[in-house]
């Protein structure tokens, strides 16, 4: 962020885009529940004769890609905690208390929704229906569940929310740092992705579940920064800031 001490104004927020992009995807993911596409994605990560997904037991996949990022991603979640802790007693960081508030917000957010979603959906994972050597039987987000002794705990995408939770860095920057905000808006999608295809390699999650999840982490990160930083200039104020300008 820049070290200027004035808040900037907010850059217009084009809503059609921020609310439409996630709706349409959610449309288009309701649809697909009628399709075999979560499924025929799975199948091409599972190796019938091994009778295991290709990344189950993988030493990158599981140790690097899945336990280290994560511990990645929580110390930086801890060191944007300390900052904003710091920025009610630290002068240089105090002008940038409301983008340091809204970054921890976001990120709590974008993850802590995760594990309640889970126990209340007990949908499955790839890795323990009958399709991919497990016991239990699929069902479609909507259905009702059959009857089991162990419910799923595989949707929405724990994993996937710990790299779109990031989306927090694009509408955190958008004001001050539009270039950089761009692009931490596609690390955290790239992260999130790669995350996502990981665990999908493994068999814990469908594609699907995936996507929900970028789409709650793109929300909650927009209604955090909507809440708590995007304060629109009026359109006098607007005009007289042209005025400066071309003064």
């Amino acid at each position: 962020m820049s070290s200027s001490a004035v808040r900037p104004t907010p850059r217009p927020l084009n809503f059609w885009v921020c609310l439409g992009v996630p709706a349409v995807a959610a449309i288009i993911l309701m649809l697909l529940e009628l399709t075999s596409l979560d499924m025929d994605l799975a199948k091409l990560f599972y190796d019938p004769v091994a009778g295991n997904f290709i990344g189950r037991h993988s030493y990158f996949l599981e140790t690097i890609v899945h336990d280290r990022a994560k511990q990645v991603v929580i110390a930086f979640s801890v060191f944007a905690i300390l900052a904003f802790i710091g920025s009610f007693f630290m002068d240089r960081l105090k002008p940038f208390k409301r983008e340091l508030g809204c970054l921890v917000l976001s990120l709590a957010l974008a993850t802590s929704f995760v594990t309640p979603m889970k126990a209340v959906t007990a949908v499955q994972c790839p890795w323990s229906l009958e399709q991919f050597g497990g016991h239990e039987t699929y069902s479609e987000l909507l259905s009702p569940r059959p009857h089991t002794e162990k419910p799923g705990r595989c949707w929405p995408g724990g994993h996937a929310a710990t790299g779109f939770t990031l989306f927090a860095l694009f509408f955190v920057l958008r004001d001050r740092r539009p270039r950089l905000a761009r692009q931490a808006f596609v690390f955290a999608f790239a992260l999130g992705s790669v995350f996502s295809i990981s665990r999908m390699m493994q068999g814990a999650h469908f594609f699907s579940h995936n996507v929900w999840t970028a789409i709650f982490c793109w929300l909650i990160c927009l209604g955090s920064y909507y809440y708590i930083l995007y304060r629109p200039a009026s359109k006098a104020e607007r005009v007289a800031q042209a005025e400066r300008v071309s003064a």
